[in-house]
C-alpha cells in the first residue's frame, strides 16, 4: 500500500493535471504502477533527483525508467590555492586564488619582497616569479651588511690589505713601504670588475736596493 505522503503527491499532481491543465507527461504522469527506485526511495514519473552515490548525476523518472545525465565539472582556475569539496556538491569549489610562496599567500598581480635580495610578482597563473639581485663584489676588505639592504656597503671606502698577512689595511690609491726596498700600493679599482679577487695591495721591490741588516 502507498504511504500517506505518496498518496498526497499523487492527489496533488492529479489535481494540477485535471483542473489546472499542468501535466508533466499527459496520460501517464500519475500512473501508480510506474515508479523508479533509487537512493533507497521511490520516485514517480516526472520527478527529478540526484544519486546519493554521485551528486553529479541527475535523473528523471520516466515511463521507460530512469533517464540520467552527469554534470561535467569545469576546470578550476590555475591560480586556485584553496579548494573545498562539500559532500552535497557535485563539483569542487575554488575558495581562493593567488600565489603561495614560502608559507605566505599573495594576491594575483601583487609585488612583494620576501627577502632583501628578492623582488617577486604573483603572476596570473598562480606562480610567484622572483628576481634575485646579483651583488657586485664589494671594493673593500671590511664590507658592512645592514638590515633591509641586499648588498654590502664599504663604510670606510675602497681599501686593500697590505699583504697576505691581512693585518694592515690601506685605502685605495694609497701606498706604504713595508721595508726600505718594497713599496705596496692599493689599486684604485677604476677597471670594471677589478675588485673581484683583488684584496691585497700590489708590491714592487725597488731595483738596486739592498736592505741593510741591522747588526746586533
Amino acid at each position: 500500500s502507498l504511504s500517506d505522503k505518496a498518496m498526497e503527491r499523487i492527489e496533488f499532481r492529479a489535481f494540477c493535471c485535471l483542473l489546472l491543465g499542468v501535466c508533466l507527461r499527459p496520460g501517464s504522469a500519475f500512473s501508480i504502477g510506474l515508479t523508479c527506485e533509487a537512493n533507497d526511495s521511490i520516485y514517480y514519473i516526472g520527478e527529478w533527483y540526484f544519486l546519493d552515490s554521485d551528486h553529479c548525476t541527475q535523473c528523471e523518472c520516466t515511463p521507460e525508467g530512469a533517464a540520467c545525465a552527469r554534470t561535467e565539472c569545469t576546470t578550476l582556475p590555475a591560480a586556485c590555492i584553496h579548494v573545498s569539496h562539500y559532500p552535497s556538491d557535485c563539483c569542487p569549489r575554488c575558495e581562493r586564488i593567488g600565489c603561495e610562496y614560502r608559507g605566505e599567500v599573495y594576491e594575483l598581480g601583487q609585488n612583494f619582497q620576501p627577502s632583501e635580495c628578492e623582488q617577486c610578482t604573483c603572476e596570473m597563473d598562480g606562480i610567484a616569479r622572483c628576481l634575485v639581485a646579483d651583488c657586485a663584489p664589494p671594493p673593500c676588505v671590511n664590507p658592512v651588511y645592514e638590515k633591509g639592504k641586499c648588498c654590502p656597503e664599504c663604510k670606510e671606502g675602497p681599501n686593500c690589505y697590505v699583504d697576505t698577512s691581512r693585518t694592515q689595511v690601506i685605502r685605495a690609491g694609497d701606498y706604504v713601504w713595508v721595508n726600505p726596498c718594497t713599496k705596496c700600493r692599493c689599486h684604485d679599482g677604476q677597471d670594471v670588475g677589478y675588485w673581484e679577487g683583488n684584496r691585497v695591495a700590489r708590491c714592487v721591490r725597488m731595483q738596486s736596493c739592498k736592505v741593510v741588516k741591522e747588526t746586533p
